[in-house]
């Protein structure tokens, strides 16, 4: 019986290894007579395209039309600057396949090629004459000028260098499979002689495995294939149990991230409020007093318009959050500062209704390249979060200036201290520091946009917490004022 299990072994491995050497040897010689093919064609067509704009060039600095006639009279022109800018043999002929100048007559009048009929017929063509190790390439495409055809032009280009070197490594790799095949298959002659034991106690192992036993153990003390799959089999039981394991975790995680899906949503509720209380609460005073408190007015149909286009640009922002198409915008020379302050103003009232106050403090001309509308929703969901996670009375620092290349924003507001671990998920959609905080809405979505338009800039954000307060830095590219 063993010795019919090598046999076996002996004939399958040689009938793999023949087939394996035949396979990779052709597979070998394709790849590289494709790569081959793609070089010149990339080759040609680079040539094709500079030949077209030499010639497009000429006509329009001699004011020729689309006529063969001038294509006549400039072909030994053409032939004389396309040979210098190309270094290869170029041949111009009329529509017909005449042959009206060449850089060399002996290698353009062998008659009419393959590739110069196609291009008397109105196609792009080429061929590959081959001589021991010798490879040229023939090139031929109709001229079109204006739509209409108005000669032919021929390339005759060597690729020796490239055949020559793809039959030597054809050569090599050959050479060193052959002698790999011939090593492995004397070794797996030796090998099956003692691989049968091996075998039938692995099978049992696997055996046991199957019925869900997973703590199998084998050893061979060998140094040698039978050895190294013990130890790959030992390898694959622990890697099993590990994966046991991470699926077990993977469930816990997936368990949470359900969780945040869910708290997004319900803190997305309270996102929406936000505004829509305010628009409505201005809404129904201004409809009660109308117009008689003209100051009120105008402050209040501004704070209506301003909310109005926070939510709209809410509502915009969670169909880029959840499509990622915040990209391919249009971006403007802008006063960054002017926009902070602007944004600050109009949040005031909303501090003060939590007995809250902001501090704005910036230089002038603080010029960014980017959006405003995003980077005015940047600064409000910045302010909207200091105003509902800072602690009771307490007072919003806001500040902005100018620091070497770049302009730095800083947002501070006193908070209770979080957990460090917490500072590198504030960014990421779904996650929310505080749980507790539902009226307001939460982080959960705040911060991740904030994120995606500092990342939109091309800038840097930080969340850290120092000496009683949570402060957040942004740092954009700064474009100073030229006087």
């Amino acid at each position: 019986m063993l010795r019919t299990i090598k046999g076996k072994f002996i004939i399958g491995f040689f009938l793999i290894f023949s087939l394996s050497f035949l396979v990779l040897n052709q597979t070998v010689k394709s790849v590289i007579r494709s790569s081959n093919e793609k070089i010149v064609t990339s080759d040609l067509i680079e040539l094709k395209k500079n030949s077209i704009v030499y010639i497009n060039q000429a006509f329009l600095i001699n004011h020729y039309k689309n006529n063969e006639l001038y294509f006549d009279d400039m072909a030994d022109e053409i032939v004389e600057s396309l040979t210098h800018s190309t270094g290869s043999n170029v041949g111009v002929y009329s529509v017909d396949g005449n042959l009206l100048s060449s850089s060399n007559k002996t290698v353009f009048s062998q008659g009419i090629d393959e590739d110069l009929e196609k291009a008397i017929n109105g196609k792009n063509a080429y061929h590959i004459t081959y001589d021991r190790n010798k490879a040229q390439v023939f090139f031929s495409y109709p001229v079109v000028i204006d739509g209409a055809k108005v000669g032919i032009l021929r390339f005759s280009k060597d690729f020796n260098l490239l055949y020559k070197q793809s039959g030597e490594i054809l050569n090599i790799i050959f050479y060193i499979a052959l002698a790999i095949f011939v090593a492995a298959f004397l070794f797996s002659y030796i090998l099956s002689r003692h691989i049968t034991i091996p075998i039938v106690k692995l099978t049992e192992a696997t055996s046991e495995v199957k019925k869900g036993k997973l703590d199998v153990d084998i050893h061979f003390p060998r140094k040698d294939e039978i050895g190294q799959l013990t130890i790959n089999f030992n390898d694959m039981i622990t890697r099993i149990r590990d994966q046991i394991s991470t699926i077990e975790k993977d469930r816990d995680r997936l368990k949470e991230l359900n969780e945040q899906e869910k708290r997004f949503f319900d803190n997305m509720t309270h996102e929406l409020k936000t505004p829509l209380t305010s628009i409505q609460g201005y809404a129904e005073i201004i409809k009660e007093k109308g117009e008689s408190d003209p100051k009120f007015f105008n402050k209040g149909m501004n704070h209506i318009v301003e909310e109005s286009r926070r939510l709209h640009n809410l509502v915009i922002k969670l169909l880029e959050v959840s499509r990622e198409t915040s990209k391919n915008r249009h971006s403007d020379r802008i006063d960054a500062g002017t926009i902070l302050k602007d944004v600050c103003e109009s949040m005031k009232f909303r501090a003060e209704r939590y007995n809250k106050k902001i501090i704005c403090e910036m230089d002038e001309d603080l010029y960014v390249y980017g959006q405003t509308n995003r980077l005015r929703q940047l600064f409000i969901n910045l302010l909207d979060n200091a105003i509902k996670y800072s602690l009771s009375n307490s007072k919003i620092m806001i500040k902005a200036k100018a620091v070497g290349d770049q302009v730095l924003f800083i947002f501070k507001n006193p908070s209770d201290p979080y957990d460090d671990t917490q500072y590198t998920k504030v960014f990421q959609p779904f996650y929310s520091i505080n749980q507790k905080v539902t009226e307001e809405g939460s982080l959960g979505l705040g911060l991740s946009i904030v994120k995606t338009i500092v990342e939109e800039h091309q800038g840097t954000i930080k969340m850290f917490y120092k000496e009683n307060h949570t402060i957040i830095t942004i740092e954009l590219a700064y474009m100073k004022v030229e006087k």
